[in-house]
């Protein structure tokens, strides 16, 4: 059995959705905290592992992985069940949609390099996160319609079946809660929301279940 470690941060929504990923397929790792806030990522050890100084990297027999959509494919692929893209290629296309809409759409846009950058001003943040979050959200909500519209059925993002469109999901409707935004318009959306928080590997994953987690 192949060691796994994985290096991450409690609220990274990238980290999150890694964790995700590792309980569904039923994978045991180890976890290994890297301290966003002290800046741990961006020192010499972290990125001998991580050239950009991300989290999460997975460690596979020593050998270092990153980029949270490259880590979990690559998963699916050493471990195909259960099942996280649908077999169908129509349908494999509708979910890795909905996963980029999250992954370069949404999440780019609330990394805490980038709040810096926009303001020091907290309430400048709340704006920009307000914007884009929710404009990114609102797209989510669209594709689902669409879907929905070509007879995808289902409490989950895409379908009966938990895919890798709720792994993404989940971290970014945390992170918009944490964040404060509104989120009254994404019925379907936060239904798929709901199912996914129904099954203990996304529990499990929860960022206040984490060792490193900081009480609120």
């Amino acid at each position: 059995m192949a060691e796994l470690v994985l290096y991450n941060y409690w609220r990274s929504s990238s980290s999150h959705r890694v964790r995700i990923a590792l309980a569904l397929k039923g994978l045991e790792y180890r976890y290994v905290a890297v301290n966003l806030l002290a800046d741990e990522q961006q020192g010499e050890v972290h990125r001998a592992r991580s050239p950009t100084g991300y989290v999460p990297c997975l460690t596979i027999d020593g050998v270092p992985y990153v980029e949270s959509v490259a880590i979990v494919e690559m998963l699916e692929e050493r471990h195909p069940t259960p099942a996280l893209l649908p077999r169908d290629a129509h349908a494999r296309a509708r979910v890795r949609s909905l996963v980029e809409i999250v992954n370069s759409g949404i999440q780019p846009l609330q990394n805490r390099h980038v709040l810096q950058h926009v303001s020091p001003d907290p309430e400048a943040q709340k704006e920009w996160l307000a914007h884009f979050v929710g404009r990114g959200l609102a797209s989510f909500e669209a594709a689902l319609a669409l879907h929905e519209g070509e007879g995808v059925a289902g409490p989950h993002a895409y379908g009966a079946s938990v895919t890798l469109a709720d792994v993404f999901l989940v971290p970014q409707i945390v992170s918009a809660q944490r964040f404060h935004v509104d989120l009254s318009a994404l019925p379907r959306t936060m239904r798929a929301f709901d199912a996914a928080m129904q099954l203990e590997a996304f529990r499990r994953a929860a960022p206040e279940r984490q060792p490193d987690a900081v009480a609120k």
